[in-house]
């Protein structure tokens, strides 16, 4: 399975509402429940009505698209990023999976991933 790392850096934020938010930016996934409203996007698309963020993210796309009927995808690179230490955020879309691991942690997710027979393709920020 090979893994395609995104270029750029990623923030997490919860923002007041997504009248600010650029839809058509590269990434932008939002998620609303009915005590918050979320957004994942490249750092610099962040908008200003941000009520709080997580910054320093570096974001994995599990490459290829992923039918429903398979299981376990997530489970088993989040088993591997466990083992070693690496928490993570994880994306669905309809067509596959996005991973997120903190900047301070990115080497060695590499490292782990590429140890579980994962192919890693890193682009330069």
């Amino acid at each position: 399975m090979e893994l395609q790392v995104l270029a750029g850096m990623f923030s997490v934020s919860q923002v007041e509402d997504y009248s600010k938010v650029n839809l058509d930016a590269e990434y932008c996934f939002i998620g609303k429940t009915d005590e918050e409203k979320s957004l994942v996007c490249l750092s610099k698309d962040v908008p200003d009505n941000t009520i709080q963020r997580s910054n320093d993210w570096r974001a994995f796309r599990i490459q290829g698209v992923l039918d429903f009927s398979l299981i376990g995808i997530l489970a088993r690179i989040s088993d591997t990023l466990a083992r070693h230490k690496v928490g993570l955020f994880a994306i669905s879309t309809f067509n596959t999976d996005y991973i997120l691991v903190q900047n301070k942690d990115y080497k060695r997710a590499v490292e782990a991933l590429r140890e579980e027979g994962y192919r890693v393709t890193e682009n330069k920020l």
